[in-house]
C-alpha cells in the first residue's frame, strides 16, 4: 500500500463532469507500479471556473493535469506556452506546470491514436493509402493532423454535417477531403484505414450505421469508443476479415507523456494495465 507524504507529487484530470473518467485508475496503477510518492486526482470543475482553476494549479502545488470535456479549448487559450501540435488542433488535453509557474499546454491525442495503432497492428503504416476519419469534433482534429504528419497521402473526413467537415479540412490544411454521411461509400473506396472518432456506438448512444462494402478488406479499422470494447463497427469489420484495433489503447497511450512529465517516469502500456483499466 502506498503512503503519501507532504512531498507527494500531484496531478489530476479536470473536467465537468469527471466522475466517469478512467484516468485516475490508469495513473494510480502506474504510481503504484513504480512506487512513486504521488497522487492523481479527479478535479470536477464547472466551465465558468476553468480558467481560475487552471491558474490555481501552481499555487496548489500541482505538477499539472489532464484536461477533458468541456475544457480543452479553454485550456488552449489560457496556457502560457502552447505546443505547435496543440495550437494546430486548437485543443489541449495535457497541462504541465513549469517551475516558474507558467502553464504549458500539449495535445497528446494524436500521439495516443498512432501509438495504439502501432501496438495493436504491428507493421501498420500511415502511408499505405487514404485514411477515412468518421466525425469532425476535437478528437477528429487531432487524428487528422497526426495522420497527415505520419505520412498519410490523403485523409477523408466523413461527417453528418458536411460544412463542419469542410471547415475542419480548411483549418488543418493539407490533403484532406470532406464528405457528407451519404457519401461515405465514395470515401471508403480504396481506403487503407477507417477510424471512428464519434460517440456513435457508445453504450447508451445511437448506433453507428455504416455500410462497409466499399472498404478494401486489407484496410485497418479502429474505433475510439471502448464501451463496449468490441463495438458493432469492430465486430462487423472483423467478420469481413479486416484487422481491427479497439479504442482502450488510445486512452492508455495518450496518458504516457503527461505521466512522464509530472512524475519523472516513462510508463508502458501492458496487458496487465489494459486489464486493470477495463476492470
Amino acid at each position: 500500500m502506498r503512503t503519501l507524504t507532504g512531498r507527494a507529487l500531484l496531478a489530476g484530470v479536470m473536467g465537468w463532469p469527471v466522475s466517469h473518467s478512467r484516468s485516475p485508475g490508469l495513473h494510480g496503477y502506474w504510481l503504484a507500479l513504480h512506487g512513486i510518492d504521488g497522487a492523481y486526482l479527479p478535479l470536477a470543475v464547472r466551465p465558468e471556473d476553468a480558467r481560475e482553476a487552471l491558474r490555481a494549479l501552481p499555487k496548489l502545488g500541482f505538477r499539472g493535469c489532464n484536461v477533458t470535456v468541456p475544457h480543452k479549448e479553454t485550456a488552449a487559450a489560457e496556457v502560457d506556452i502552447l505546443e505547435p501540435f496543440a495550437r494546430r488542433v486548437g485543443a489541449v488535453n495535457t497541462v504541465i506546470v513549469h517551475e516558474d509557474g507558467r502553464l504549458e499546454g500539449r495535445n497528446t491525442d494524436g500521439f495516443g491514436f498512432l501509438e495504439n495503432l502501432r501496438q495493436g497492428a504491428p507493421g501498420w503504416r500511415a502511408d499505405r493509402g487514404p485514411a477515412v476519419v468518421l466525425g469532425a469534433g476535437g478528437a477528429a482534429r487531432a487524428v487528422v493532423a497526426a495522420l497527415l504528419d505520419e505520412g498519410a497521402p490523403e485523409v477523408r473526413i466523413v461527417n453528418r454535417t458536411l460544412d463542419r467537415a469542410a471547415r475542419l479540412a480548411e483549418e488543418i490544411g493539407g490533403a484532406i477531403s470532406a464528405y457528407g454521411w451519404d457519401e461515405a461509400q465514395a470515401a471508403l473506396d480504396g481506403a487503407a484505414l477507417l477510424a471512428n472518432t464519434t460517440t456513435l456506438g457508445l453504450t447508451g448512444q445511437a448506433p453507428l450505421v455504416l455500410d462497409l462494402d466499399a472498404l478494401p478488406r486489407a484496410a485497418l479499422v479502429t474505433d475510439a469508443v471502448y464501451a463496449p470494447l468490441e463495438t458493432d463497427l469492430l465486430a462487423r469489420a472483423r467478420a469481413r476479415g479486416h484487422p481491427v484495433v479497439d479504442g482502450i489503447g488510445w486512452l492508455l497511450h495518450q496518458a504516457r507523456p503527461g505521466f512522464a512529465a509530472w512524475f519523472g517516469v516513462a510508463p508502458e502500456v501492458t496487458p496487465a494495465l489494459r486489464a486493470h483499466v477495463l476492470a
